[in-house]
């Protein structure tokens, strides 16, 4: 039996908002996060699928409460919710800048006079430094790449959950005005499947500097590395700062 156009409509628009949600800034400063820490394009592909599942699962969880038990989640919990994403995202970020930083010593603070005045600034020692490291041993403790773990999948479940209380508004007041169960099912699983192909999409694209630097160009890659913990830092306690202003 054909779709009826409308119906069409709905899906496609559900599929295209998917696809865009993926790319909010909170989800793409999180994600980067974590495929900063990645040795292949691959793994960052799994990175994304598993953030993408994630997420799709606790938005399909919320779903199906409100489509079914007219549920809307209440706002004092959506604004914990969003405040625990940001918290999150400055912890993800902090974890990155720890593990890069720790023991490394080719990576310090180098302080320097001029005229005078002393000034210090971080300092990233390359093969062909006058002064070297004082020791040969380097820790790359921010590469665990031999697997990906669980840990997008739970950022992603946090995401789909500080999410859920937008997306489950629009299914009632829009696609559940006709008062077809189906097609806010329908809704939500073209949503889903949006969402996760937008993000292993997008963890593709955000791995290729780490990936390319990562063997070759060292000296590239941990500054990368270093701006990419410090922006998760920054953007995590300003997303805490509008949700706090906003509350």
């Amino acid at each position: 039996m054909p779709i009826d156009q409308p119906v069409f409509l709905a899906l496609g628009l559900g599929f295209v908002l998917g696809l865009k949600h993926a790319m909010d800034a909170d989800h793409v400063v999180a994600v980067a996060t974590i495929v900063s820490e990645q040795l292949s394009v691959f793994r960052a592909a799994l990175v994304g699928l598993l953030w993408g599942v994630g997420h799709s699962a606790s938005l399909l969880v919320a779903g199906i409460l409100v489509i079914f038990l007219r549920m809307a989640i209440p706002e004092p919990i959506a604004a914990f919710l969003e405040l625990a994403v940001a918290l999150m995202i400055v912890f993800l970020g902090g974890r990155i800048l720890y593990l890069l930083l720790r023991g490394r010593k080719e990576v310090h603070v180098h302080a320097h006079s001029h005229d005078g005045v002393t000034h210090s600034h971080l300092h990233f020692h390359g093969g062909q430094d006058a002064h070297q490291p004082t020791t040969s041993h380097i820790h790359d403790g921010a590469r665990h790449g031999k697997s990906v773990g669980f840990r997008p999948l739970i950022v992603g479940m946090v995401h789909g959950l500080a999410g859920s209380a937008a997306l489950t508004l629009l299914v009632l007041t829009e696609v559940l005005r006709g008062g077809s169960r189906m097609l806010g099912m329908g809704y939500l699983l073209v949503f889903a499947a949006g969402s996760i192909g937008g993000m292993l999409l997008m963890s593709v694209v955000l791995s290729l500097p780490f990936v390319l630097t990562s063997v070759r160009f060292e000296r590239v890659n941990v500054p990368l590395r270093l701006f990419a913990g410090v922006g998760s830092v920054l953007f995590g306690m300003y997303y805490a700062w509008l949700n706090v202003a906003g509350a």
